[in-house]
């Protein structure tokens, strides 16, 4: 009987083994697709509250489709986007550096820019290259799009 017990821990742990195995290659598959597609960003993402007061931050991919980035989880099965952040009326309302309780929660060398969506603020953390071409993209909207880029003072 102690003999069967051992055999049917093992195969539950080779189960278990190869079940965790099986879900970082579906991630890393679904990471490979969005990549492979182009126009997309590392980006981390976090929604702050009609009060004011921050969420926690999310590791993502944004990617640009048209006049719209649309923001998934890293960690994540869905195909469609967590966000959506349309180009159209969008304003730039801060640009900074993440403080130090943030840093630890985000990758290295990122700067934080704070966007306005309507009702919604959303904050994103990109890296340098990846937030001069968020901005470069939203300068170069067509003509008759209101986008308001505010420089912090």
């Amino acid at each position: 009987m102690g003999g069967q017990l051992a055999v049917d821990a093992g195969a539950l742990l080779a189960a278990l083994v190869l079940l965790v195995a099986l879900v970082f290659v579906l991630l890393s598959a679904r990471r490979w697709l969005f990549v492979r597609r182009g126009g997309t960003v590392e980006c981390s993402l976090r929604l702050i509250a009609g009060d004011g007061s921050p969420g926690a931050w999310r590791l993502g991919i944004g990617r640009y489709k048209g006049d719209e980035l649309h923001w998934h989880r890293v960690f994540g099965f869905r195909s469609r986007p967590r966000q959506v952040i349309h180009r159209r009326g969008l304003v730039v309302s801060n640009r900074r550096r993440p403080g130090p309780d943030e840093a630890e929660g985000l990758l290295p060398g990122v700067g934080v820019i704070e966007v306005r969506d309507g009702d919604r603020t959303v904050e994103l953390a990109m890296g340098a290259s990846a937030l001069t071409g968020f901005l470069a993209w939203l300068e170069a909207a067509p003509p008759g799009f209101p986008v308001d880029l505010h420089q912090p003072e």
